[in-house]
């Protein structure tokens, strides 16, 4: 049964963030939450515990990230962790098709059951996203976005998915203020050869100095 305190909660720091959520999507996301932190006191999903750091940090980032997907986009969120961003694109988003991976086996366990405790439909992978996205170079299953937060620095990202560039659409990475050095130490390592980095857009991180920004990674024009 969903906590209606909760749904209350997230809706209100939707408003006051300024976030335009549809107001059938806060009982999905009042599900996920309350599903999301009772795995994380068995298992380490997240940080953001609370209806002010859920919606602040997760809801925000997904919002973010939601208008530079076309309708009907696949998208594979890659070392998801708890879910995010991917389930909450799902909610905000029903006409995208997303799916969910991460190597770390118990995670990915842990994400299925959330997911279908949340009454959610949402494929879930335990597997690396690179093998995922190896397997669907072409036809209707190939992914047309990668979406990616909080999973490794830009060189590493790079160093996996830069081989494999042709085999979906780009990558949509959220990252904090240091991504310009990261961006040139992968420069400088060779590893945007058959890529361009390109900045989407920002926005403020509460509580805190900083943005994050979103970043497409795209292939480079031949």
């Amino acid at each position: 049964m969903i906590n209606d305190d909760l749904v209350q909660a997230i809706a209100a720091e939707c408003d006051r963030l300024g976030l335009v959520v549809p107001p059938e999507a806060m009982q999905r996301l009042a599900a996920y939450a309350a599903s999301l932190w009772s795995w994380n006191e068995r298992l380490n999903l997240t940080r953001h515990v609370d209806a002010e750091a859920f919606v602040s940090r997760d809801v925000a980032d997904a919002a973010a990230i939601a208008p530079h997907l076309a309708h009907g986009e696949r998208v594979l969120d890659v070392g998801t962790g708890g879910g995010v961003p991917g389930v909450i694109l799902a909610i905000l988003r029903p006409d995208l098709r997303v799916e969910l991976c991460d190597s770390v086996a118990k995670k990915a366990r842990a994400v299925g059951e959330i997911v279908r405790e949340a009454g959610l439909a949402i494929p879930v992978h335990a597997d690396s996203a690179q093998a995922i996205v190896a397997k669907r170079p072409s036809g209707p299953g190939r992914f047309d976005t990668l979406v990616v937060r909080a999973v490794a620095p830009l060189g590493k990202l790079l160093g996996w998915f830069e081989p494999i560039a042709g085999s979906y659409g780009r990558l949509l990475v959220v990252k904090g203020p240091r991504w310009e050095e990261e961006r040139d130490d992968a420069r400088f390592r060779g590893l945007t050869k058959r890529v361009t980095i390109r900045r989407l857009a920002s926005w403020p991180i509460r509580g805190r100095d900083h943005e994050s920004v979103l970043l497409e990674i795209g292939p480079r024009a031949t």
